[in-house]
C-alpha cells in the first residue's frame, strides 16, 4: 500500500471542532515562539523604565547619561534584530503534532484521517476503513494545552522577575511624576528642554508657617496667586520641581535664591520680615504672584480692674486685673516700687493665669505683703503681661500703702519703726545702731529676756561690722522676728517650747521601743535629758500663765478634777513617775505616763482656746443665718421671674402681635395679671428692704459688704419700678439673681477665711426666724427644702408644669427657663474663676479644664 499526499481533513461530523482545536494549537505555538524571541528586548525595555522612574539618570553627568542611553539602545537593537529573525508562523503539521502530543495520542491519528489507500482492493479498503474508524474514535480525546514558552530553561536565574519587580517599584516611587521622569531620562541635560513640555511638567508648593506661640496652622498659598495675610514672624517655605534651572523668588526689591534638592527640584525658606508683592519667576516669566501682608503682633494690654486695694478681711492685698493679647498671654506679674525710694529693686510677684495661653483673661489675686519690710509704706503697683513673642505690656501705676500688721507691744512698735526706717534709707546704719543701743539698755521693757537682749546686740553689731548690702535685709528680718516674738507674748513662746519638748520626748520613747527594748546607758541618759527639758518647759509655761492671770486679776489656777485642770504638784508627780519608769526601763509604764501627761497638757490648751472657739462658733452661726436669708431671697426672686415669664406668654397669646405700642401692651393685660404684678411689686420692695438690712448685718459681721449686693439692690429697685408701671421686669430680675448669687459666693468665702469652715453639727436648725425678721415677715428659712422653694428639685430648678419652664404639647420635653439659664451661666463663671487660681492642685485644674471644654 502506497501513501498518497496528505490533504486537509474531509468535511463531516466532528471536523469543525477539529479545525478549531488545530487553530488554537497553531496559535499556542506562535505565542511560544514569539515570547521566546521577544523576552530579551522586553527585558531591556523594562530595565530602562525601572532606571528612569528612579530619577537617577538626570542626576548623572550628561556624558555618562548619554553613554547609558546608547548602551540601552544598542542592546535593544541587537536583541530586537534577533527576535525578528526568530519570529515565523508555525506549520500545520507542527500544530497537529502538538495537538496529538498534548492529547497523549499515539500513531498520529490525525495523519490517518488525512491519508488515502493507494489500491482498490476491497479487503484493503475494508481494513483501512476500520483503521480510520478507530482513529476517528480517538478525536474526542483531543485537547489544547496552555502555551509554555519554556523561559525557565532559557532564564535559570529568573532575571525577568527581577526586572518586573524593579519596574513596579520604580513606578511606585515616581507616582504622578512618572511621565516627567521618563522624559528627563530620555533627554540628557546638555541643554534646557523645550519651553512648552517643561512648563507642563513643572509644579510648586508654597506655604507659610506662623510662629509656634500663635498656635495657628500652616497657611498654603494658592497656585493662581492672590492676597494673603500672615502673622509677623512667620516663615515662607516653597518647593519647585520639574525644572533643572532654579526659579527666582522676589519679595519687594529683594531676590531670594533657591537651593538645589536634586537635578529637577529646588527649595527656599526665608523669614517674612516685611510685606509686599511676592513673585515667583521662571525663565523670566511670572509663574505666580501674591500680595503679602504681615499682621503685626501687638504687645499685650493689661489694666487694673478696679484699682488694687486692701482685702476686705485680713492683711492681704487684692490685685484685680484684666489682660488680653491677640495671640495669647504667657505670663503675668506685678511689680511694687517704693515711692520714696524709686531706685530700690522692685518686689516682683508672679500671678496665675488660666490654663493654656488665653487671649483674654480676668481675675483677682490676693497676696500678703504684711511681713515685707515695705509694709506700711506707699508703693507703686504696676502689672506686666508677656506674650509668646516676648513682648511686654504694662498697666498704669497705682499708688497704695501696703497693709501692715499692728503691734501693741511698745518695744515691738519701736523695732518695726526702725525696720521701716532702714527700708527708706539703708545707709542710715549709725542712727539704727543708736536706736538698738537705746532699746537694749532698757531690758525691763522686754521682761529681761536674755535671748532677746543677745539678739538685739547681735543685730546692732552686724549693722556696724557687716558692710555688705545684704546685711540690712538680714537685720530687718531679725527685727521682725523679735517684734513678733514680743507681740505674741511669753505665754505663746513657752507654749511652743512646751510642744517641742513633748514631741522630742515622744520621739525618743518611740525610737527606744523600736530599736532596743533593753535600753543602753546612753539611751537612758538621753531619755532623762529629754524628760528634764520637758519638766523645765512645763515650769516656764506655768509661770507665764500665772503672770498673765495676775495681769487679768486672777489669783491662781483653779483645780477641777472632772475637767482635769491641773496644778503644779500634779504635773510634778506625773513627770516624776515618767522619769522613774524611763530610768527603770519600764517602757509600757513610761508610755502610759506620757499619754496621761499629754492629756493634761491638752486640757490646758483647750482651756486657753475654748473662749475663742465659742466666739467663732457664734459668728459662724450668724453667718449661716445670713446665708440662709440670702438663699431665700434668690428663691423668691426666681419665683417672681417665673411669674413674669408666664404673664409675658399670656400677653403674647392674647395680643397676637409683638410689635404693638407700649400702651396697647398695658391694656392687653388681664385684671388677674395686673393684680399679680402689683403683688410682685410689693414683694419686690419688701425684698429690697430686707436686702438693705442684710447688707448692714453682713457689714457688722465681716467688716465689709460685697459689691454685688449693692448691684442687686439697684436691680431690685428697677424691677419694682417696672412692675409698678406695667413694664417688663425680667431683665432687672435676672440681674438681681446674678448679683445675689455672686454676693452670696463672696460672703461665703469671706466668712470661711475669717471664721473657718463650718464644723460638724453646726448649722442644724439655724437660720429660722432670720428671714421672717427681714422683708416684713414675708421671708422664712425652713431648712434646705424650703430654701429651694416648693416644687423645685435639689438643683433649684422648677418642677411645676407652669412657670419657670415651657413645655411642649406632649408634656414630656422641658425647655430650660430663664432661671435655669442663669444658674448655668453662674456655674460657668465659677469654673472659670477657679481655673484662674493656678495654685490649686493639678488634678483639680485638669478636671476644671475638662468641664469648661464641655461648655
Amino acid at each position: 500500500m502506497s501513501q498518497a499526499p496528505r490533504k486537509a481533513p474531509p468535511e463531516g461530523q466532528g471536523l469543525g471542532a477539529l479545525g478549531l482545536k488545530l487553530g488554537l494549537s497553531r496559535l499556542a505555538l506562535w505565542w511560544e515562539g514569539a515570547w521566546r524571541a521577544l523576552w530579551p528586548p522586553l527585558g531591556v525595555i523594562g530595565a530602562f523604565l525601572a532606571l528612569a522612574f528612579t530619577g537617577l539618570l538626570p542626576a548623572l553627568p550628561p556624558v555618562l547619561h548619554l553613554l547609558i542611553l546608547i548602551g540601552f539602545a544598542a542592546a535593544l537593537g541587537y536583541l530586537g534584530y534577533r527576535a525578528a529573525l526568530g519570529l515565523s508562523a508555525p506549520a500545520a503539521d507542527a500544530a497537529a503534532r502538538r495537538l496529538e502530543r498534548d492529547s497523549g495520542l499515539a500513531h498520529r491519528p490525525l495523519a490517518v484521517l488525512a491519508d488515502r489507500p493507494a489500491g482498490n482492493d476491497p479487503m484493503a479498503q475494508a481494513l483501512w476503513q476500520a483503521h480510520r474508524d478507530r482513529a476517528a474514535a480517538e478525536l474526542g480525546q483531543l485537547r489544547v494545552a496552555r502555551p509554555s514558552p519554556g523561559l525557565a530553561s532559557r532564564d535559570p536565574r529568573a532575571l525577568r522577575a527581577a526586572v518586573l519587580v524593579a519596574l513596579v517599584a520604580g513606578l511606585g516611587m515616581a507616582g504622578r511624576e512618572a511621565p516627567e521622569r521618563l522624559l528627563a531620562a530620555l533627554v540628557p541635560p546638555f541643554a534646557e528642554p523645550a519651553a512648552a513640555p517643561t512648563a507642563l511638567a513643572a509644579r510648586f508648593e508654597a506655604w507659610v508657617t506662623p510662629p509656634a506661640y500663635t498656635g495657628a496652622p500652616p497657611q498654603f498659598l494658592k497656585v493662581e496667586g492672590g492676597a494673603v495675610a500672615v502673622p509677623a514672624g512667620s516663615r515662607l517655605h516653597m518647593v519647585f520641581s520639574g525644572s533643572a534651572n532654579p526659579p527666582e523668588l522676589r519679595l519687594g526689591s529683594t531676590v531670594h535664591a533657591f537651593a538645589r534638592m536634586d537635578a529637577q527640584s529646588h527649595t527656599v525658606e526665608l523669614p517674612l520680615t516685611e510685606g509686599g508683592t511676592l513673585v515667583l519667576k521662571r525663565d523670566g516669566r511670572d509663574v505666580a504672584q501674591w500680595a503679602l501682608t504681615l499682621t503685626p503682633d501687638a504687645p499685650p494690654l493689661v489694666t487694673w480692674d478696679p484699682a488694687p486695694a486692701r482685702a476686705g478681711r485680713g492683711l492681704g492685698l487684692r490685685l484685680p486685673w484684666k489682660a488680653e493679647d491677640d495671640w495669647g498671654l504667657v505670663s503675668l506679674r506685678v511689680e511694687l516700687r517704693l515711692k520714696q525710694r524709686p531706685t530700690a529693686p522692685p518686689v516682683v510677684q508672679d500671678m496665675p493665669l488660666p490654663g493654656g495661653a488665653p487671649r483674654q483673661a480676668q481675675g483677682a489675686a490676693q497676696h500678703d505683703f504684711s511681713t515685707h519690710p515695705w509694709a506700711g509704706l506707699e508703693v507703686e503697683a504696676r502689672l506686666f503681661a508677656r506674650d509668646g513673642a516676648e513682648q511686654e505690656g504694662k498697666s498704669e501705676g497705682a499708688f497704695l500703702v501696703l497693709p501692715e500688721r499692728r503691734f501693741s507691744h511698745p518695744v515691738a512698735q519701736q523695732l518695726i519703726a526702725l525696720r521701716r526706717a532702714l527700708s527708706l534709707d539703708p545707709g542710715a546704719r549709725d542712727p539704727a545702731r543708736r536706736e538698738l543701743d537705746r532699746i537694749s539698755n532698757a531690758p525691763e521693757a522686754f521682761e529681761h529676756d536674755t535671748g532677746m537682749f543677745l539678739t538685739l546686740r547681735a543685730a546692732r553689731h552686724r549693722l556696724g561690722r557687716d558692710r555688705r548690702d545684704e546685711a540690712v535685709p538680714e537685720v530687718q528680718q531679725i527685727l521682725w522676728d523679735v517684734a513678733v516674738a514680743l507681740e505674741e507674748g511669753r505665754t505663746d513662746r513657752t507654749a511652743r517650747a512646751l510642744n517641742q519638748a513633748r514631741e522630742a520626748l515622744r520621739e525618743a520613747l518611740e525610737e527606744a521601743r523600736r530599736d532596743n527594748p533593753e535600753r543602753s546607758p546612753e539611751q537612758r541618759a538621753e531619755l532623762q535629758r529629754r524628760i528634764q527639758e520637758l519638766r523645765e518647759a512645763i515650769r516656764r509655761h506655768l509661770e507665764a500663765l500665772a503672770e498673765r492671770m495676775q495681769r487679768e486679776n486672777n489669783e491662781a489656777l483653779s483645780y477641777d478634777p472632772q475637767q482635769r485642770v491641773f496644778d503644779r504638784r500634779e504635773l510634778e508627780r506625773r513627770t516624776r513617775r515618767l522619769e522613774d519608769a524611763a530610768r527603770d526601763g519600764r517602757q509600757e509604764d513610761a508610755e502610759r505616763e506620757m499619754a496621761e501627761l499629754e492629756e493634761m497638757l491638752q486640757a490646758l490648751e483647750e482651756g486657753r482656746t475654748s473662749r475663742t472657739e465659742d466666739r467663732q462658733r457664734q459668728q459662724r452661726q450668724r453667718g449661716q443665718q445670713q446665708m440662709g436669708a440670702l438663699q431665700d431671697m434668690v428663691r423668691r426672686e426666681a419665683e417672681m421671674l417665673d411669674r413674669a415669664h408666664r404673664r409675658s406668654g399670656e400677653q403674647e397669646n392674647t395680643r397676637g402681635d409683638q410689635r404693638r405700642p407700649q400702651q396697647q401692651q398695658q391694656r392687653s393685660q388681664t385684671p388677674e395679671a395686673r393684680e399679680e404684678a402689683a403683688r410682685d411689686a410689693r414683694t419686690q420692695r419688701a425684698l429690697r428692704r430686707a436686702l438693705g438690712e442684710l447688707m448692714q448685718q453682713v457689714g457688722e459681721l465681716t467688716g465689709d459688704v460685697p459689691a454685688p449686693l449693692a448691684e442687686a439692690d439697684r436691680a431690685m429697685r428697677d424691677a419694682a419700678e417696672a412692675l409698678a408701671e406695667g413694664r417688663d421686669p425680667r431683665a432687672a430680675q435676672q440681674q438681681a439673681i446674678r448679683a445675689l448669687t455672686e454676693g452670696g459666693r463672696q460672703m461665703s468665702q469671706r466668712m470661711q477665711r475669717q471664721f473657718g469652715p463650718p464644723q460638724p453639727g453646726e448649722g442644724e436648725g439655724e437660720g429660722e426666724g432670720e428671714g421672717e425678721e427681714m422683708a416684713g415677715g414675708q421671708q422664712g428659712s425652713e431648712g434646705q427644702e424650703n430654701q429651694l422653694g416648693e416644687g423645685r428639685d435639689p438643683l433649684g430648678r422648677d418642677r411645676r408644669e407652669a412657670g419657670g419652664s415651657a413645655q411642649d404639647n406632649a408634656g414630656d420635653t422641658l425647655v430650660p427657663g430663664e432661671a435655669e439659664r442663669l444658674r448655668s451661666h453662674q456655674l460657668q463663671q465659677e469654673l472659670r474663676r477657679r481655673g484662674a487660681e493656678r495654685e490649686r492642685a493639678p488634678v483639680e485644674l485638669d478636671y476644671i479644664d475638662r468641664l469648661l471644654r464641655r461648655f
